[in-house]
């Protein structure tokens, strides 16, 4: 899938006046999307079954139904409710003149078509729907067939991605003019399915400022010369690792070397492991009382780190190192009960990234997870300005964003990375790709991306998500980036 622009759902209204004003239909034109995706997805004269609302998506159903038709597909158009909307009436009136048989009710043993398209509600739903409507999706929901979604599947919040009572539960959506973050994040990933944007021909001149976009960092920066050496690219040290967590630093360790770090050290809190005999590469400098970080050019720290003194007073140390600063786990928590940390943290000149998942973020704010998963966006943004960092909130949909609240919404990877260690792994990956001199952004951004596209080459080559551990994602973080690098 193509990046593309997220735009708030003030500034596509405005977008869509001034296509309006510009002459352009876009309802005209979202129908022929919706067609042409149906031919190019669905086998000629398949039976489809039309779903339409009483607003401007029930006209993008109606328009793309009388297209179909005239391709030769045999139709079957629900419409429960009078139109409310004077572009849905239009859509109607030419319907009935062109003999499109409409219905106002499903019958109750309506065979199941081959395709369904959901044009019952779009993206101004703002509001629980009622149980009759919770009813019929419940109903369409229960066919068994592929079911295609207009703009946002109906009864999702195309923001937040919560649904309003009940959703059609889609395989594919089509969305139009501009990505909405709700698609791909929360419980809205599996109800949207696969999506795909449809821009509608609509000039880019006409395009109002983004308040974000679908996550596709650049990565050409990462290319090398062959006239390159280990400093080249950088040296990480993370700090984490206490008794009973070393895995954590390890892993953390491991995929900064994967990820294209030149040096890589290694300050566990627990001093037995002299050598890390998987990664003999990793230069060990145990963190004891007395020690002070090794001089490099990133510092990871919370990986397995603990919540003890001495975690606090290298947390402390690592804050007020000149040098960017990926924190992840337990250097978070301990940002949440520690605020002159927290404090630390927001004043810093050199770039921080902080990679919270939803609990996290949760005890950052002082809010309950519940409370960030209901809007994901909205945290993050929240998060990121109140700490001066670009932040990462983990989970389906991860979101990334800046303190100026510019964010990127992540389509890569799914379950198979919901095991433990993958956030330590992210970690790492971040870490060197700082090194390598990648902004925060950037950095984090294409991190997030590669570790999900490691996620993805897991599942497309065991046929489903489950038994990819940490340790074996981290090789295949290398496979993905070089991949991206060569164009693949």
């Amino acid at each position: 899938m193509d990046g593309g622009p997220i735009l708030s759902l003030e500034a596509l209204r405005r977008l869509e006046q001034a296509a309006a004003g510009h002459g352009l239909n876009l309802m005209r034109h979202a129908a022929q999307a919706a067609a042409d995706w149906v031919t190019r997805h669905c086998p000629p004269a398949s039976p489809l079954l039309v779903c339409a609302g009483p607003g401007n998506n029930g006209g993008d159903a109606l328009h793309a139904a009388l297209a179909l038709r005239k391709r030769g597909h045999p139709l079957t158009v629900l419409q429960p409710v009078a139109p409310a909307s004077d572009e849905c009436r239009a859509a109607r009136r030419q319907a009935e003149k062109a003999g499109l048989a409409i219905l106002a009710e499903l019958p109750d043993r309506a065979p199941p078509p081959a395709l369904l398209i959901d044009g019952l509600f779009g993206i101004g739903l703002s509001r629980p729907l009622d149980p009759a409507w919770q009813d019929l999706i419940n109903r369409l929901n229960r066919f068994d067939c592929a079911k295609l979604a207009l703009d946002c599947p109906s009864g999702l919040d195309a923001y937040t991605g919560q649904p309003q009572g009940a959703a059609i539960r889609a395989d594919h959506t089509l969305t139009f003019l501009c990505h909405k973050p709700g698609l791909f994040g929360g419980p809205g990933a599996d109800f949207a399915g696969q999506v795909e944007l449809a821009m509608l021909d609509c000039p880019a001149s006409l395009y109002p400022q983004a308040e974000g976009e679908l996550n596709r960092p650049p990565a050409a920066a990462l290319a090398r010369n062959r006239d390159s050496h280990k400093g080249s690219y950088g040296s990480v040290s993370v700090i984490g690792g206490a008794p009973g967590m070393l895995g954590a630093a390890l892993l953390a360790g491991r995929a900064a070397l994967a990820g294209g770090a030149g040096k890589v050290y290694l300050c566990p809190l627990d001093d037995r492991l002299p050598v890390d005999p998987a990664a003999p590469e990793l230069m060990m400098r145990p963190a004891d009382e007395a020690a002070d970080l090794p001089v490099a050019d990133v510092l990871a720290v919370g990986p397995g780190l603990g919540r003890q003194e001495l975690a606090e007073r290298l947390l402390e140390q690592a804050i007020a190192r000149a040098v960017p600063l990926a924190l992840d786990a337990d250097a978070l928590n301990l940002l949440a009960v520690r605020r002159d940390l927290a404090a630390l943290v927001a004043e810093r000149k050199a770039p921080t990234v902080l990679t919270p998942h939803p609990a996290e973020a949760a005890r950052l704010l002082r809010l309950g997870a519940q409370e960030i998963q209901a809007d994901r966006v909205a945290h993050a943004r929240r998060l990121a300005a109140g700490l001066n960092s670009v932040v990462v909130l983990k989970g389906a949909g991860s979101l990334i964003a800046r303190p100026d609240g510019y964010y990127r919404v992540n389509d890569s990877g799914g379950p198979e990375l919901a095991v433990a260690g993958q956030g330590d792994v992210l970690t790492g990956l971040i870490a060197a790709l700082l090194a390598q001199g990648l902004d925060a952004f950037d950095a984090a951004s294409l991190a997030v991306r590669l570790h999900g596209l490691a996620g993805d080459g897991y599942r497309a080559e065991n046929g489903g998500p489950i038994g990819l551990s940490a340790s074996a994602t981290i090789p295949r973080l290398s496979r993905a980036l070089n991949r991206l690098l060569a164009g693949g």
